[in-house]
């Protein structure tokens, strides 16, 4: 039996007690036109949130393609078709991580990757001028390029837009290695910076990126070697530092994280070194000293690869791909949370 409403507030008498700060979830599809689905972005427009991901019948499948939805007046649109993986000569490839990022004052744009595989993928980009109901033709980035990776472009004060990538190898093992790129003109014309890593001592990938005062920066992300790695940048991502792990647990499964308006930070990931559940809000103030906030999801399950920004009214929207069948939103007051210290690294009880 189907739930008579997909927005869920936690506060109604049915709901068990409700959590510091989680305001409410829900889905944002109930059916769709494709059994799978992974990677979920989100962003918001002058329009309203819209929230994109990849589905098809399983991951890395040629039907795989890029799917949206708009929030409009509080309810999700049906999941539409908005990028696929569709070649000249007929051939259909995957497509895989969607990325959103409004540009300010500008177009919505879509940046996301269509190839075989992580090691073969290439960067496309569209532009969308109406909050994501039509869109531009699709644009390959230069062959040298790959966009944003997973996680959102931030702006620099300059106004150029710093994009956290990283590349796969098609050696095994794979290396992974961060690198940045940044576009002074929404994607037209790019430079990058890097590879921070070698990829055999510290294999990590999908970077985010934090703004942690004055000119430094501090990124974070996925690895191979059970912990979320960082790296700072003191000159606004024209150079960084060695990665180094931290005291975070990541099973190699994707995190996102920002920084709030009140200077504070928020990184959304899977607290275990081995399972993509629990999946978990934690807050800093600086950026390396961490504290637990929330425990969004700890049932069996998958649980992973979150999204998160801040929205104009202060509010944090959430998205993650909830068991591989439907994509998940939630929506967290960052006044109202309650910060706990770990336990020995344990989340606390």
């Amino acid at each position: 039996m189907k739930p008579r409403a997909l927005f869920c507030l936690l506060a109604s008498p049915a709901a068990a007690a409700p959590l510091p700060g989680l305001l409410a979830t829900e889905f944002i599809y109930q059916s769709a036109p494709f059994p799978s689905c992974h990677a979920s972005t989100l962003a918001e427009t002058p329009r309203g949130l819209a929230a994109a991901w990849f589905g098809g019948s399983d991951e890395g499948e040629p039907d795989v393609a890029i799917y949206l939805s708009r929030q409009l007046e509080g309810k999700w649109t049906a999941p539409a078709e908005v990028a696929t993986g569709l070649q000249a000569d007929g051939r259909r490839l995957p497509c895989w991580n969607p990325v959103l990022f409004q540009a300010p004052g500008g177009p919505l744009l879509l940046f996301y990757k269509v190839g075989p595989s992580p090691q073969s993928w290439w960067g496309m980009r569209r532009r969308s001028s109406d909050g994501g109901a039509t869109w531009s033709d699709a644009q390959r980035l230069p062959n040298d390029q790959l966009g944003p990776i997973k996680n959102k472009p931030v702006v620099l004060p300059d106004g150029s837009l710093l994009c956290p990538s990283s590349s796969e190898t098609p050696t095994r093992p794979s290396r992974w290695r961060i690198h940045f790129e940044r576009t002074t003109d929404l994607g037209q014309t790019w430079t990058s910076s890097g590879p921070l890593n070698d990829g055999t001592a510290f294999s990590a990938i999908q970077p985010s990126i934090l703004f942690t005062g004055g000119d430094n920066l501090l990124a974070l992300g996925r690895t191979r070697q059970g912990k979320i790695f960082q790296v700072a940048s003191p000159d606004l991502g024209k150079t960084w530092g060695p990665l180094t792990a931290t005291a975070l647990p990541n099973p190699s499964s994707g995190t996102d994280a920002v920084t709030l308006r009140d200077g504070r930070h928020l990184l959304i990931y899977n607290h275990s070194a081995t399972e993509r559940s629990p999946l978990n809000l934690a807050i800093s103030r600086d950026g390396r000293h961490w504290q637990a906030a929330l425990v969004l999801e700890d049932q069996p399950g998958e649980f992973s690869y979150p999204a998160i920004i801040q929205a104009a009214d202060g509010r944090v929207h959430l998205t993650y791909t909830w068991k591989r069948q439907r994509i998940k939103h939630a929506i967290v007051d960052p006044a109202q949370l309650a910060p706990r210290d770990f336990a020995a690294g344990a989340w606390p009880p």
